[in-house]
């Protein structure tokens, strides 16, 4: 009998092993990879709205080869191209990101890649800029690597505005989130934005929470409305985002009920609300 039990133990030992052999020699272990390669078609970058159609730019990179210990491997990976203030170390929560799936290249036309300094990193136009690019590269199980960084001094171009300022210069608030409810004409000055330039208006007003507004840009008159294009699917958060001109839905107040600086700026056609 106790040569039976020692058989079987023995034998049970044995499959244990050679499974544990078996799982050992299908993993594919990282071994590491080669940082890409960015090359740009051009160490400058031309933007003007007269040419806004034409290419700015191509970036290439290389394969970063990623290599597991089965081989090279075979799957598919992912590239995040970075577009950002020279200074910033690509930490600027601004910078302009652009997934890439598998390709090694990506080009860009002027009117692109002038928004994407305007609406997204927020550059003044007119006036030359520091920016640096990088790719990075990324897949499963491995740590992502960064290409070398290349820099331009770019000049954006100025756009006509997203969204069209009101011609009269004045901006009111208005709305069950305001001290003045929906009344209007609105009370002034406490409910009349700050004109700050040709395209950017804000205000600092208390508002009561789990309420709504809108932005009129004639006081006392319901005929036109700054408003959100679609709120009941919930595409615009109450800190802000896209607005537009008659749009059909009222802005979402905040939640808590307090002072907040609303900024409303057309250039971009977005609007943020900060609580203070």
């Amino acid at each position: 009998m106790k040569n039976i039990l020692k058989q079987i133990f023995l034998l049970a030992t044995m499959v244990t092993a050679f499974a544990s052999c078996k799982k050992d020699e299908n993993k594919s272990y990282f071994e590491g990879g080669t940082a890409p390669v960015l090359t740009a078609s051009s160490t400058t970058i031309p933007l003007s709205f007269a040419t806004k159609d034409n290419q700015a730019v191509t970036f290439t990179w290389t394969n970063p080869n990623y290599q597991f210990a089965s081989g090279i491997s075979s799957q598919d990976v992912s590239y995040i191209l970075e577009i950002d203030t020279t200074g910033s170390n690509f930490t600027n929560p601004n910078r302009q990101t652009v997934a890439i799936s598998k390709d090694l290249s990506v080009s860009f036309t002027q009117s692109v890649f002038n928004d994407y300094l305007l609406n997204q990193l927020v550059l003044k136009p007119g006036v030359p800029h520091n920016v640096e690019v990088r790719v990075k590269s990324s897949i499963s199980s491995a740590v992502p690597l960064n290409s070398n960084v290349l820099k331009f001094v770019i000049t954006p171009y100025a756009i006509p505005p997203k969204v069209n300022p009101p011609a009269s210069g004045h901006l009111y608030l208005v709305g069950s989130a305001t001290a003045g409810g929906w009344n209007n004409p609105v009370p002034v000055p406490t409910q009349e934005f700050t004109q700050v330039s040709t395209t950017l208006y804000e205000i600092t007003v208390p508002l009561t929470g789990g309420n709504e507004y809108l932005f009129l840009p004639v006081n006392g008159d319901w005929t036109h409305k700054y408003a959100c294009k679609n709120n009941p699917a919930g595409t615009t958060p109450n800190t802000g985002g896209d607005f537009g001109y008659d749009f059909n839905d009222n802005f979402p107040g905040p939640t808590a009920s307090g002072n907040y600086k609303i900024q409303v700026d057309f250039q971009r056609g977005k609007f943020t609300v900060t609580k203070l």
